[in-house]
């Protein structure tokens, strides 16, 4: 690999990345020599990978908790989990570029702390909220003829996706910003922070569910509601405390290109075009004052509330351009269609291994599993990267994640695989989760699920990941071979090893090549993207519910990965030939 720097140019600031890991500054060298115990704990990294940490596992509970304190509410009925996903979804999709320009257009202390205090206070509201409705549920139910019941539900499902905004800027602004600021746009040291983060988030999203669970299931969900908010607060002053201090020490950090000092990019970019159409049209012809007033008489007539809607759909058009036109879009687009897919430890796929008599105690050991297997494609991708360059690892691991997944292609024909591509002619869609399969329909209690938004994957690939756990197995339902389902879960759990080291290989070519001035709003529309292919592959599991159609679900998983990864490589293909290219003008 060569020694040499390379920037990203937008708007007069170039920011460079030095290419080498070894590369590293006198100052950098210092931080990483350990003098002291004292004075590692105080570092940047270390403040950070806390603050992390403590969100992550506040994200983690509260998700996993969110979803069954719902399906206890409405009677073990999966109504208001599904309004809730949706609510979730939608709310990003919409927001995802106005929440990456307000990233953009604010100082990053304001912002962090804003996004922290907005999460954890509405998450702490929203417990409280449920605390009372599940200790006085029935006096709730006899008031307004039950539309109190209605009003409790609609304030818990706006306070979660309030909160969940609020995660998606933190997010944004932590991981994908400060971040690259604190490494010194050192590539080495950035891909280092990246798979750590990505470890901690690996390890909380096994550990932090079975902690809160097991309240709940020792307890009660009143109790469950009271963790869950005394963790918010504590979680709330030690998370500012540290990002303060990380702000105070990392004097690069109260710097900002000075497009962004009082204006965000998007606006300076819509002043130009203000100033450059009114030279234009002062040479053609003078403007009398008379159209002038008029003009300005209509304006006035228009409503505030219209001027300010107007100028916010401008602001989300203007971000979605901004993300068409980086030279990583198809990176990120191939990374987002890897969200409509049934190959993971989410809801779906559980169910339906549940249907095939996989009980709950081996769904919990297989989940432990992929979580190595992720931490495995973290230290995958800082090896790679190393040996064979950023763009490089991507393709690697693109090839990875493909070559697994022929294995859960071939357990759609291997023996005991349920598929039946004449139940698609039936109408039994009224059998949600596709439980009969021509035997007896069984009732099974829900213990409990793990609904959380990618951050963030939510950097993480799958923002919903319901874990449906049950009792007993049920009875009647083993098919005559396992080799299906065991190619199945072979081929998802040694494929996470690819798709998280290409997930990192795309964040990180987020985080370089896109320019600080936008790199809130674009990374707002990836979230965008990545919860719009999230939305597509439920409504494919809407379409086809039954376990007899998991099959076709498969096919149609792989084929949007595969869709992915080509956009990857048509990314990759580009960057390669651009050095030719000047090569060759410079001969």
């Amino acid at each position: 690999m060569s020694l040499r720097t390379e920037g990203v140019q937008c708007g007069g600031v170039a920011v460079e990345f030095d290419d080498d890991n070894d590369r590293v500054s006198p100052v950098m060298k210092a931080r990483n020599i350990p003098q002291s115990a004292l004075i590692c704990l105080k570092g940047p990294k270390f403040l950070i990978y806390v603050s992390g940490a403590l969100s992550m596992w506040g994200d983690r509970m509260w998700h996993f908790a969110i979803s069954v304190f719902l399906i206890e509410l409405y009677g073990h009925n999966l109504l208001l989990t599904g309004i809730f996903g949706l609510v979730v979804a939608g709310s990003v999709l919409i927001l995802g570029a106005l929440i990456g320009d307000w990233v953009d257009r604010n100082p990053r202390n304001k912002v962090a702390h804003a996004s922290l205090f907005i999460q954890n206070i509405s998450v702490t509201v929203c417990s409280i909220v449920l605390m009372l409705v599940f200790s006085y549920k029935k006096r709730i139910e006899e008031i307004w003829d039950g539309w109190l019941t209605v009003v409790c539900y609609t304030v818990v499902i706006v306070l979660a996706d309030v909160a969940n905004l609020a995660s998606t800027a933190l997010t944004i602004a932590i991981q994908r910003d400060w971040i690259v600021v604190i490494t010194g746009y050192n590539r080495g040291h950035l891909a280092g922070m990246n798979a750590t983060m990505r470890r901690i988030d690996q390890v909380t999203n096994i550990l932090a569910p079975l902690a809160v669970g097991q309240v709940m299931t020792l307890a009660s969900n009143v109790v469950g509601c009271g963790f869950i908010l005394g963790w918010n607060l504590v979680s709330l002053i030690v998370e500012f405390i540290f990002l303060s201090r990380v702000y105070r020490i990392v004097p690069a950090l109260s710097v900002k290109p000075p497009a962004m000092e009082h204006q965000s990019y998007l606006e300076k970019k819509r002043e130009r075009k203000r100033s450059q159409g009114r030279t234009s049209a002062c040479p053609a012809a003078a403007i009398s004052e008379e159209s002038t007033s008029l003009h300005l008489q209509e304006i006035r007539r228009i409503p505030v509330c219209l001027h300010r809607l107007r100028g916010l759909l401008n602001t989300c058009r203007e971000g979605w351009w901004a993300y068409y036109r980086q030279p990583v879009f198809f990176a990120g687009l191939g990374l987002a269609f890897l969200y409509t897919t049934v190959l993971g430890f989410d809801c779906i796929t559980t169910g339906y291994a549940y249907t095939q008599g996989i009980s709950g105690s081996l769904l919990s050991i297989l989940m432990g599993v992929s979580a190595v297997a992720g931490l495995l494609g973290t230290v995958l991708f800082t090896k790679l990267r190393k040996a064979y360059g950023l763009v490089n690892t991507g393709v690697i691991s693109s090839a990875l994640h493909l070559a697994c997944l022929l294995l859960c292609l071939c357990s759609v024909f291997a023996p005991g695989s349920p598929m039946d591509l004449s139940l698609l002619n039936m109408g039994n869609a009224s059998d949600v989760g596709g439980m009969t399969g021509g035997h007896q329909r069984h009732g099974y209690p829900l213990r409990g699920g793990n609904n959380q938004p990618l951050l963030p994957d939510r950097s993480s690939i799958h923002w919903t990941n319901n874990t449906v756990l049950f009792e007993n197995a049920p009875a009647g339902t083993e098919p005559e071979s396992y080799v299906s389902i065991i190619l199945l879960f072979l081929g998802v759990i040694t494929a996470r090893v690819g798709l998280w080291s290409f997930d990192l290989t795309v964040t990180q070519l987020l985080q370089e090549t896109i320019c600080e001035s936008e790199r809130g709003v674009v990374n707002g529309v990836q979230s965008s993207m990545n919860y719009l292919m999230d939305l597509l592959h439920f409504i494919m599991v809407i379409s086809a519910p039954q376990p007899q159609h998991f099959g076709i679900l498969v096919i149609i998983s792989i084929l949007f990965i595969f869709t992915g990864h080509t956009m990857y490589f048509l990314y990759a293909r580009k960057v390669k030939r651009k050095p030719r290219t000047s090569n060759t003008n410079l001969s």
